[in-house]
């Protein structure tokens, strides 16, 4: 009993101490000498110049670029054989050779005086043109003339020296806008079933229209298990109700007298009036005139 008395005390003497010492101020921490402050640098000249020279990996060095050089296979499009598509089949195919040595590098780029074979024959490029014709009746694009119906390559020949072609074709009873380019590019983007421009017709039937007929039309028509999307169908203003005008996006005209004919009427006659923007207006019936930059470009981003 009397040790654990004892024990007791210290412990109480112990946790009394301890409490009086907290309670003392501490003394003051001393500063540190400090030296002079180091100035920073202001510019790294050594790691500007690494990086400067850095190359990234599997980087070719960068050539300069020659005044009027065009990719090869522009060039060749620009020649009017076939489109910058074909022209690099015929490029990694081996057949295309630049100053005698053949090419097969995709991109590239054809140097002013170089001379460029396609398929054994030197080419020429020539400078893209772009005409619009009003057609009259009697000119059909078929390559088969006869005396009754000329080619409507014989309204243009006067207008350029160029190779131009028109885009689309057009029967001898169809009259209208009609386009005339050697862009074999434009061409095909024209000629492809999947256009986004469209295209607007006027339709002369031999009977009226029925309404309910112009109605399933405006739905869209299934020709040869293929459904076509007609953008919109009328009667014209202030004419009888066998005159129709309709917009769609197809440049074919025997798809548009295959509309009419799908509902037992006969079409008479097709004028197309606006292709693609381009309208008639100051355009008389058997005139052409030459596209302006604004409506080239138009055409291009369509």
């Amino acid at each position: 009993m009397n040790n654990k008395e004892g024990n007791n005390k210290k412990v109480g003497a112990r946790t009394t101490s301890s409490r009086t010492n907290s309670n003392k101020p501490k003394p003051a921490m001393a500063k540190r000498a400090q030296g002079p402050k180091k100035a920073k640098p202001t510019n790294k000249p050594a790691a500007v110049e690494t990086n400067k020279l850095e190359k990234k990996p599997n980087q070719a060095p960068k050539r300069p670029k020659v005044a009027d050089e065009i990719r090869l296979n522009k060039y060749i499009s620009n020649s009017g054989v076939c489109s910058r598509r074909d022209a690099d089949i015929y490029i990694q195919s081996g057949n295309v050779k630049v100053n005698g040595i053949p090419v097969v590098e995709m991109g590239y780029m054809v140097k002013p005086g170089d001379v460029v074979n396609f398929d054994g024959a030197i080419l020429t490029p020539e400078k893209k043109e772009y005409l619009l014709l009003n057609k009259p009746k009697n000119f059909t694009t078929s390559a088969d003339v006869n005396e009754e119906h000329k080619n409507v390559l014989e309204l243009v020949r006067g207008a350029t020296k160029a190779n131009v072609l028109p885009v689309g074709r057009m029967d001898k009873n169809t009259t209208g806008l009609l386009l005339f380019t050697n862009d074999t590019d434009m061409i095909r983007k024209f000629s492809l079933p999947n256009q986004k421009s469209s295209k607007i017709y006027q339709v002369s039937l031999d009977k009226n229209l029925k309404y309910e007929d112009l109605e399933k039309i405006s739905g869209g028509v299934v020709l040869d298990g293929h459904r076509l999307f007609v953008e919109e169908i009328s009667y014209i203003e202030n004419e009888s109700k066998n005159e129709i005008g309709i917009k769609l996006r197809t440049s074919n005209v025997k798809v548009v007298r295959a509309i009419f004919e799908n509902f037992n009427y006969d079409v008479l006659r097709i004028d197309r009036v606006s292709f693609a923007g381009l309208t008639k207006k100051n355009l008389p019936r058997g005139n052409w005139r030459v596209l302006t930059d604004q409506e080239v470009i138009n055409l291009k981003n369509i």
